[in-house]
């Protein structure tokens, strides 16, 4: 397994776990504009997979949630979010 296809295996474990919080998921909806029907399409798409990371690691505790509900080390999902588009970190040097 690719390191790509690992953080898109992730990603999609966190889509999971965010729909099964009824707390977040609305809240997630929102930010990433997804609509229910489409989520099957969009969950084959690395860039969306990237946003539902993105979403994730804007807060700490949905963070240790998660890797704590999934058995995830804590920076997995920092690491996984890199390994998707747009993850690069940036160099201003």
């Amino acid at each position: 397994m690719t390191k790509q296809e690992a953080a898109e295996t992730l990603a999609l474990q966190a889509l999971a776990w965010l729909a099964s919080n009824q707390e977040l998921w609305p809240g997630f909806l929102d930010a990433s504009g997804a609509a229910p029907a489409d989520l099957a399409r969009s969950a084959a798409d690395p860039v969306f997979l990237a946003a539902v990371l993105d979403f994730l690691l804007l807060d700490d505790a949905w963070i240790i949630a998660f890797c704590d509900a999934s058995g995830q080390r804590y920076d997995a999902p920092l690491h996984a979010r890199a390994a998707l588009p747009g993850g690069a970190a940036m160099n201003w040097t």
